[in-house]
């Protein structure tokens, strides 16, 4: 009965690790991304001009 004890902890860490990553690391790292990719667009229109 002792091993299932540790079984069932570890599975309900993997559940929170699995959620933490779900709500808040992806979102923050998709708003990054497409933050850093909008800026360095800006910045290359500031430097290069306009396109076309």
């Amino acid at each position: 009965m002792q091993e299932a004890e540790p079984d069932a902890r570890r599975k309900r860490q993997e559940w929170r690790l699995f959620i933490f990553i779900i709500v808040f690391l992806f979102p923050i790292l998709s708003v990054m991304v497409v933050g850093g990719y909008g800026f360095a667009v800006w910045m290359s229109q500031i430097i290069l001009g306009p396109p076309g």
